[in-house]
């Protein structure tokens, strides 16, 4: 399939080192890579995709979804943490074969596809046989999306965790899914399966995503101490999903480990999770990127986890949000969310070499038309189906409104 184009006038853009607006530009794509960004690029031979009367943009990175979910969408729409992980995790989720497994995150990345999000962390906890993991795999590897899959070994044998983790690393030597290890513990778990999860993740050198600072601030500072005790606070790599009840001084030690953390505004504030951490944390210096979480409880789009962030940050009780912009929202899900997963080098801005992921939105849809400031319209006004065209590696994955493959 073709992966060389020219992208020509579109209103592009970029996100690195900042959001910013490049006006009308082109942007070449030769073999999946972003060759030139630039006015009136030639490209002898090149397919033309017309962006005319559209905004050009990095691709939306997910950092923590929990993809199988779309298989049972909205099943806890008003409901507490407790209740959603008895429910959903301790009742539904065994009940999943691997082929419920492999139809939930086929459609879920459709879903991400669709929204334009290119890239995701599939925090995939239904990996309770080997069947299980394989249908989790295929159906990420055959969608055609960017993805990290996040292996967390759900089987009652324990002893299996890193023989079946080393496995799926061995599996994982493509160009567009990789692996991360998807932590239960410290806070969730007992903590021999926590030091193995994280001994894993130095033996196999990938990071680790895992849910800590959402159950208090005791618990958020025990689970730190207990990383730091065995070795691990500061390597491998490790992002912090609803790290609400971290201190200012916890959040300057997960700065210092070269940590990160993973917001996801909907359901930190639907299940009683707690205030979502964004500003604190990118006030020490920690990087913050956005996620969906589970499309069991919330929406699973991007342009709602900007929104979302956006407001909850600004509309901080202190006031001292007002200083969160809608660049800052947008960066969040682009650039930002690409260095939170451990691929900024490879997508999330148009800087020359990387990966061509794109999107192209339709400026003159009626909830765009007229905008002034076009990076305020994208995060505040755009939604999913203003999402024209999108490409992964330089691979058409959506044209015209219309998902093509995957």
């Amino acid at each position: 399939m073709n992966n060389s184009w020219i992208v020509k006038n579109g209103l592009v853009i970029d996100t690195e080192p900042q959001p910013v607006v490049l006006g009308e530009v082109d942007v070449l794509v030769t073999a999946g890579r972003i060759a030139a960004v630039g006015p009136d690029l030639g490209a002898e031979g090149i397919e033309v995709i017309d962006a005319t009367g559209m905004i050009v943009l990095p691709g939306f990175v997910d950092s923590h979804r929990h993809t199988w979910q779309a298989a049972i969408r909205a099943v806890a729409p008003d409901t507490t943490l407790g209740d959603y992980v008895a429910h959903v995790l301790g009742e539904l989720a065994p009940r999943l074969t691997p082929d419920d497994v492999h139809a939930g995150i086929a459609a879920g990345v459709r879903e991400c596809l669709h929204g334009g999000i290119t890239t995701l962390l599939d925090w995939s906890h239904v990996q309770f046989t080997p069947e299980h993991t394989d249908a989790a795999v295929d159906a990420l590897t055959a969608s055609g999306v960017r993805a990290v899959f996040g292996f967390c070994h759900g089987g009652a044998d324990k002893s299996l965790m890193a023989p079946e983790g080393r496995r799926i690393r061995e599996a994982l030597s493509g160009d567009l899914v990789s692996m991360a290890v998807a932590a239960f513990g410290p806070e969730f778990g007992d903590l021999e399966r926590a030091a193995g999860e994280w001994r894993l993740a130095k033996e196999l050198d990938v990071s680790v995503s895992v849910h800590m600072g959402g159950h208090g601030v005791e618990s958020a500072g025990r689970g730190l101490d207990f990383l730091d005790a065995h070795g691990f606070l500061g390597g491998p790599r490790t992002t912090y999903i609803h790290a609400n009840h971290y201190t200012d001084e916890h959040l300057q030690r997960i700065a210092d480990s070269g940590g990160s953390v993973s917001v996801s505004p909907f359901s930190e504030m639907a299940l009683a999770i707690g205030y979502p951490v964004t500003g604190r944390a990118r006030a020490a210096g920690v990087p913050a990127s956005l996620s969906a979480d589970a499309v069991t409880s919330g929406p699973g789009d991007m342009f709602a986890m900007m929104r979302a962030v956006h407001a909850l940050e600004r509309g901080r009780a202190d006031a001292a949000g007002l200083g969160f912009t809608t660049r800052d929202a947008l960066r969040m899900a682009t650039i930002e969310g690409a260095e939170v997963v451990g691929l900024a080098e490879v997508t999330g801005s148009l800087r020359v070499g990387k990966q061509a992921d794109l999107q192209l939105l339709r400026a003159s849809s009626p909830s765009m038309a007229g905008a002034q400031d076009l990076i305020g319209a994208v995060v505040l006004n755009a939604d999913t189906s203003a999402v024209d065209t999108v490409l992964v590696a330089g691979r058409v994955l959506k044209r015209d409104g219309v998902l093509v493959a995957g």
